[in-house]
């Protein structure tokens, strides 16, 4: 057995070696458009800021009044616009190896003419690539940030939202408000009618939430059978009204379980964000009142430090 106890360079190496400086500085040097832009392009991840690059870069070519840019990246609406839109419009669907990339439209006030039309789609092309990158990487944040299985925010996602709740209510003054909602006795509906039946009932819980509640709401999936809905700009007799409003929601699910159908009901807990609360404070609040809940019959709302 021969063992390889070095390694010898090869002679051309100094002029290879000469041969990539030289290449790199004429890159790093090149005024052409192209170049530039790509060399622009690489210095970041930011979906926002690379379309922000590609606007100044074909605006230095080839003028127009308003870029628009939309895409559903992870379940979420992208859109990133600049300028004033005009009656002409060039709008190219961005794919690279099958996969779509958002959609890109040019506006301005006169016609667009065959040579620049053949320029925007040279930039475009050489945009594609950063742009798929970009993409696929607000892509991979979200997963971090979302239950695989009912496609809602997860706990990461909740406790990043609930600090900046919490940062906001401190600044502003607003009052935030947070429910937690745990499914009645799931742990018997898994139990007699197995797993997928109980992760049938989770998905329709969330779509529930969701439905229950306002744009500006988000629903999280906290663990297990258990739910938040975190309330911007809700006070407390607000926020009980949507937790009454979910938990009827609940009461309306619907699931073949044989013979006769699975319902599905919730015990809620509400509570506000107090000054300077940290957010497994905010939580040890919601949750002593979901427990109330539970204690006193479950399927109903209590709210921390209420009487009822």
């Amino acid at each position: 057995m021969k063992y390889l106890t070095s390694i010898q360079p090869s002679k051309t190496r100094p002029a290879q070696l000469a041969a990539l400086k030289q290449s790199f500085q004429d890159w790093s040097s090149s005024p052409d458009l192209l170049t530039r832009m790509a060399k622009r392009l690489s210095t970041t991840l930011s979906l926002e800021t690379q379309l922000g690059i590609v606007a100044e870069e074909i605006a230095a070519a080839i003028p127009f009044d308003a870029l628009n840019y939309r895409h559903r990246i992870a379940r979420q609406d992208f859109v990133f616009s600049t300028g004033m839109g005009g009656p002409h419009r060039c709008e190219y669907r961005l794919t690279l190896e099958g996969a779509h990339y958002g959609t890109l439209a040019f506006h301005r006030r006169h016609k667009f003419s065959d040579e620049e039309i053949t320029g925007l789609e040279m930039m475009l092309a050489a945009a594609i690539c950063p742009l798929r990158n970009a993409c696929q990487y607000i892509a991979i944040e979200q997963a971090a940030l979302t239950d695989s299985l009912t496609g809602i925010g997860n706990k990461r996602a909740l406790y990043e939202a609930l600090e900046r709740a919490g940062a906001l209510a401190d600044r502003h003054g607003a009052p935030w408000s947070l429910i937690l909602c745990d499914l009645d006795h799931f742990k018997q509906i898994n139990d007699n009618h197995g797993h997928v039946v109980g992760d049938h009932i989770l998905t329709k819980t969330a779509e529930k939430l969701e439905q229950a509640v306002r744009n500006s709401d988000t629903v999280y999936r906290f663990g297990g059978e258990e739910f938040a809905v975190l309330l911007p700009h809700t006070n407390e007799r607000e926020a009980r009204d949507v937790a009454e409003r979910i938990r009827l929601a609940v009461e309306s699910i619907r699931v073949d379980g044989g013979e006769t159908p699975l319902t599905a009901t919730t015990s809620c807990g509400v509570a506000m964000h107090l000054t300077d609360e940290s957010p497994d404070q905010w939580l040890a609040r919601a949750d002593e009142a979901l427990y109330r809940a539970k204690a006193q019959g479950r399927n109903c709302t209590r709210v921390f430090a209420s009487i009822s």
